[in-house]
């Protein structure tokens, strides 16, 4: 189960809807081994595509070496669809490189940015996809 603060499950819709009609794309940062997610950094879609999402390799390489400096890593690898529900293509799968994070998609499909959304959460570990709940706080305990 995902446990996320509002503010960060606010900030990440935020960041969805801003990028259509292209994807956005972004990591939630947590202490190492605590699973929890704290710091949102928003990441720029290096495809700027509606249909794909790459991170900027420099700037990846910069995020990992802060994460590494500030004992973190990625608890949520996070992106958006602009066309399609929220679940993984055989292409997220096949970048889904970080077995412990959450991988969470947002849906902008049938809102053009504005109105409703999908906001679902993804274990990918060896290719295998397993969805998540969502559990939603004011702060955590």
């Amino acid at each position: 189960m995902l446990t996320i603060t509002r503010a960060l499950y606010d900030q990440i819709v935020e960041h969805s809807r801003a990028d259509h009609p292209d994807e956005a794309c972004g990591v939630v940062a947590g202490p190492v081994g605590s699973g929890r997610p704290e710091r949102f950094i928003p990441m720029l879609n290096a495809a700027r595509s509606p249909t794909f999402y790459e991170f900027d390799s420099a700037d990846l390489l910069k995020l990992y070496r802060e994460m590494d400096d500030r004992d973190e890593e990625p608890v949520i690898v996070y992106h958006s669809h602009t066309a399609t529900e929220a679940y993984p293509s055989r292409t997220d799968i096949s970048y889904a490189n970080e077995p412990q994070a959450h991988y969470v998609l947002v849906s902008t499909a049938d809102s053009d940015g504005a109105g409703p959304f999908q906001f679902r959460s993804f274990s990918i570990v060896e290719g295998v996809v397993t969805e998540e709940e969502v559990k939603v706080v004011e702060a955590y305990e």
